[in-house]
């Protein structure tokens, strides 16, 4: 656990470099930052950011922080002008410990360097503290830190020219785009178990979130046009003509049973190509569908023995080799968390 502690914050005149010391502490691996003076504005924009772009970072301003330097049981470093060279100091700090960062804003008091287990320097000479932040945070995790998913609803698509966002949408919009859509209200009470259900085993083996809850919710969103199994195609068409990402409309492709081959789409008058799940948030969320089953959730077995009974044995071999391939994923069997939702 990494936090940063911003002393010396004063509202109203650093609110913007403050917030900027947030941001860089999120983007650069660290899980939390606290700040001495309180601030509901920086608070506010910070996990606003959170909120769109992901992750499980934290802010509290208004902290004691004396007490919190005093009483931290990890290491603290201290980064000022008047520390030890970062090329010097970065090999004396453990990464096996919790890790409080101290960075000032106007004159750190004279105590903190006392209190700290090591000042740290990038450079000997006045600059911001948010790029001695930045560049701390990098040499800390060599770089790795840049290549952290975050996973939130806002996604930026790396473009050599130009610039692009996708946007997931929520749960509110993609009650909207049901219900604006036709869908009828016992197919969205059934997305919705399935979503409560993907989204709480997303969870569990760290998939994304965001992305199981949206692909779940319009998993049928093509019912608004048929019931038959040309809705898996029609719901691609509405998602990808609503202008949302190319993961979702994959998701509603390929979540019926656990998935058809492009042979046996063509015979079934579909789109000739596959509508297997290959990613994890598409297996989910094609799995979580055939646990709830009649309006209630259910065993994989239930389904598996229902498939057996009918001689589809192919969609039960196909939807047990699902569950094996999920459980093996995650390390979690998909029946447990049927059986401890309440």
């Amino acid at each position: 656990m990494i936090t940063v502690l911003r002393l010396g914050h004063r509202p109203g005149r650093d609110r913007r470099v403050t917030t900027h010391v947030a941001l860089v502490a999120r983007a650069f691996g660290a899980d939390a930052v606290l700040v001495a003076e309180r601030d509901e504005k920086v608070e506010e924009t910070v996990r606003d950011v959170v909120r769109r772009f992901g992750g499980d970072f934290r802010i509290q301003t208004g902290v004691p922080w004396k007490r919190v330097l005093g009483e931290f049981s990890g290491y603290r470093v201290h980064l000022t002008m008047y520390g030890l060279p970062i090329d010097d100091a970065m090999s004396e700090i453990p990464r096996n410990q919790d890790l409080l960062v101290v960075v000032g804003a106007e004159k750190v008091p004279g105590e903190v360097y006392e209190m700290v287990d090591i000042n740290v320097a990038v450079g000997n000479q006045p600059h911001s503290e948010v790029a001695a932040l930045a560049i701390f945070l990098d040499r800390y995790f060599g770089g790795e830190e840049l290549r952290k998913k975050f996973r939130g609803r806002w996604r930026i698509i790396p473009q050599r020219r130009g610039k692009k966002v996708i946007v997931i949408p929520d749960e509110e919009e993609c009650m909207r785009i049901l219900k604006g859509a036709g869908v009828d209200e016992g197919v969205i009470r059934h997305s919705v178990m399935v979503a409560r259900l993907a989204v709480e085993y997303a969870r569990l083996c760290c998939a994304d979130v965001p992305l199981v809850l949206a692909g779940a919710l319009l998993h049928d969103i093509g019912r608004a046009v048929t019931h038959d199994v040309r809705h898996v195609d029609e719901g691609a068409r509405m998602v990808r003509d609503l202008g949302l990402p190319e993961e979702i409309v994959r998701i509603v492709q390929r979540h019926i049973g656990a998935g058809i081959t492009a042979e046996e789409a063509e015979r079934l008058g579909l789109e000739p190509v596959s509508h297997m799940p290959e990613t994890l948030e598409e297996k989910i969320v094609a799995h979580a569908d055939n646990l709830i089953w009649r309006g209630k959730k259910v065993m994989h077995s239930v389904v598996v023995e229902w498939y057996k009974r009918r001689g589809m044995t192919h969609v039960a071999e196909r939807i047990e080799k699902l569950h094996r391939e999920l459980k093996g994923m995650c390390g979690v069997d998909m029946d447990e968390v049927v059986l401890n939702e309440d």
